[in-house]
């Protein structure tokens, strides 16, 4: 089997939309190797990164509004290496999520939170905030009024500044779509921010959108899409890289994010 056709075959199998460019496709001397071993019980099907933003915060590519939870955009698909280590190899330098695909409806996603406004700092995805601070920034997100009928802010992170939230937002009673797509739902994940400003905290109305995607509502309330910074940020140079990622259990939902209805 040649080249070609083994990338073919990795793509079709995994249900992937990989784009690789012509940098990726030939070894520089700038590319590194990514290695990412995976411990716990949970079965991986897929692993792969995405470059969502660049050294200022920007993003790298539009992202597209009908997307699928089952094929998300990445920039590498790791090989599967010995019984628990996955190989991406030629990574360009830049910061990666990784994303875990796991058997049956399980996708993990890797985070952090990226610039809303220009000249701000990346923060970790693992960043703390002040609970207080946090806690009003969470009541008024719930008080809002949104088009989508779940809002659900899942992390937090920032500093005195600046607070920014990894939300989630849902819509699966009826839409706009059900003309062509009849039981369609939406579901999207936005970097939302709120500056401190005259004694108060202020919602910027500009957000960072990771992703949009679209299916039928029932089978949107049979997934479960988990988010964690553990996957998130990690910065590849030069040299290569080794991380080392535990899977949840996810009967314990110690991941936040999207469980089955």
């Amino acid at each position: 089997m040649n080249r070609f056709s083994l990338f073919v075959c990795l793509t079709a199998s995994t249900g992937m939309m990989f784009l690789g460019s012509a940098d990726q496709a030939r070894p520089s001397a700038l590319a590194a190797d990514l290695t990412v071993h995976v411990t716990g019980e949970l079965p991986i099907r897929t692993l792969g990164a995405v470059r969502r933003w660049d050294q200022d915060g920007n993003a790298i590519r539009q992202v597209d509004p009908k997307g699928k939870i089952e094929s998300p955009v990445l920039d590498a698909v790791g090989e599967k290496s010995g019984a628990q280590a996955w190989l991406l190899r030629n990574l360009q330098p830049g910061r990666y999520d990784l994303i875990l695909l796991g058997e049956g409806k399980v996708r993990i996603d890797g985070f952090e939170f990226p610039p809303v406004l220009e000249f701000d700092p990346f923060f970790k995805g693992d960043s703390q905030v002040d609970e207080d601070a946090r806690a009003w920034v969470e009541e008024d997100i719930r008080a809002s009024r949104h088009y989508e009928n779940k809002v659900e802010p899942l992390y937090f992170g920032g500093d005195e500044k600046a607070i920014r939230v990894l939300v989630m937002l849902i819509r699966d009673l009826p839409t706009s779509h059900e003309g062509d797509f009849p039981g369609a739902a939406t579901i999207r994940h936005e970097i939302w921010q709120y500056s401190w400003a005259y004694g108060g905290w202020k919602k910027e109305r500009r957000t960072r959108v990771l992703d949009r995607c679209i299916l039928h509502r029932n089978e949107l309330r049979q997934w479960t899409w988990l988010w964690d910074s553990a996957l998130g940020g990690v910065e590849v140079t030069k040299a290569d890289v080794v991380i080392e990622y535990h899977t949840p259990d996810l009967r314990e939902r110690s991941l936040k994010g999207l469980y089955p209805y």
